[in-house]
């Protein structure tokens, strides 16, 4: 159900004021002031006020009839045809790095990625995560909110630690192999070099060339030393506390390019979260589809009954103010 004039539904405040003026008015024309208590009257005064609450309520249902409830008998068909993508993300220890505002880099990177999965209603977005190894945390699906929900999980530390890019690369490529879509499309997200995992990232990259998979890459962060929490156990207390270090960070902005080059895709580097932000915004310029959409809706109107049961409301109170011999007002 909806309402196609909810506006009209302002019109129930008018019904509240003239029932409180109808009430107000029968009580001063029974009893002039002085007032008696209330409740004194019994069931002629029921009947003198009566009239008015239902005229009153006459009114609160032609405020519903005149908004136009509708029953929904059909809805958008929306004829489209999206992009795949997998967004491949690294979750290794680096990415605790506390050079990226408010929170870290993995924080900063899962919100802009969340907003980035919100404004592609139509597209197949699946999750694959990597760090000393690479699993996939959502296959692709159109619901986008299972998959933000997984995002939502990815955190350091479910996996071995390394980067493992090859790995990373590798598993979203075994994802979108046997996608339909005529457009499929990678976006790797690290902070760091290769070392580690059984498979190169260049040969993942020519898995991903030969399915005509599109890699856009994205270097977050400087390399060097970069503040990052860690566990340490106090010798004092032996309990673990977190103290934060300057730890060096690897980066191998060349190698990413070279894949972002191999598969057709565009090599980006984000300093901050607001360069991170712009990044994704390019990447959902880069990557848009033209799709039409076809509205058949149709609604089936259903204010008869709203109109029709003022209609008997207003007519009850008019006829039992006929019976006892007075008028409205």
């Amino acid at each position: 159900m909806r309402l196609a004039h909810p506006w009209w539904l302002a019109l129930v405040a008018l019904a509240v004021a003239v029932a409180a003026v109808w009430l107000v008015r029968r009580r001063l024309q029974r009893y002039p002031l002085p007032l008696p208590p209330a409740g004194r009257g019994g069931l002629a005064a029921f009947a003198s006020v009566a009239p008015g609450i239902a005229a009153a309520l006459a009114l609160a249902l032609v405020a519903v009839a005149l908004a136009r409830p509708q029953e929904v008998l059909s809805r958008r068909l929306v004829r489209s045809e999206g992009v795949d993508i997998a967004i491949v993300l690294d979750v290794s220890g680096s990415m605790a790095a506390l050079d990226f505002k408010p929170t870290d880099r993995l924080g900063v990177a899962k919100e802009v990625i969340r907003s980035f999965i919100r404004r592609r209603p139509a597209d197949r977005i699946a999750l694959v995560v990597f760090a000393g190894a690479a699993v996939t945390l959502c296959p692709l699906t159109l619901d986008h909110d299972v998959a933000i929900r997984f995002l939502d999980r990815a955190r350091i530390g479910q996996l071995p630690d390394g980067t493992a890019i090859g790995m990373g690369l590798g598993v979203a490529v075994n994802r979108l192999r046997r996608s339909k879509a005529k457009s499929k499309v990678i976006v790797l997200v690290t902070d760091g070099a290769n070392n580690a995992g059984q498979l190169d990232p260049h040969t993942a990259a020519e898995l991903a060339k030969r399915e005509g998979i599109v890699v856009h890459t994205v270097l977050v962060g400087k390399g060097g030393r970069v503040p990052i929490p860690v566990h340490v156990r106090n010798p004092l207390t032996g309990r673990e506390e977190v103290r934060i270090r300057r730890l060096e960070v690897e980066t191998n902005p060349e190698l990413l390019q070279q894949i972002a080059q191999a598969t057709g895709g565009q090599s980006f580097r984000a300093w901050d979260s607001e360069a991170l932000r712009k990044v994704f915004a390019t990447i959902d310029r880069l990557e848009r589809t033209e799709f039409t959409s076809t509205r058949l809706v149709h609604y089936r109107e259903r204010f008869e009954p709203w109109a029709l049961a003022a209609l008997v409301l207003l007519g009850l109170a008019l006829a039992v103010e006929a019976a006892l011999g007075r008028t409205p007002w």
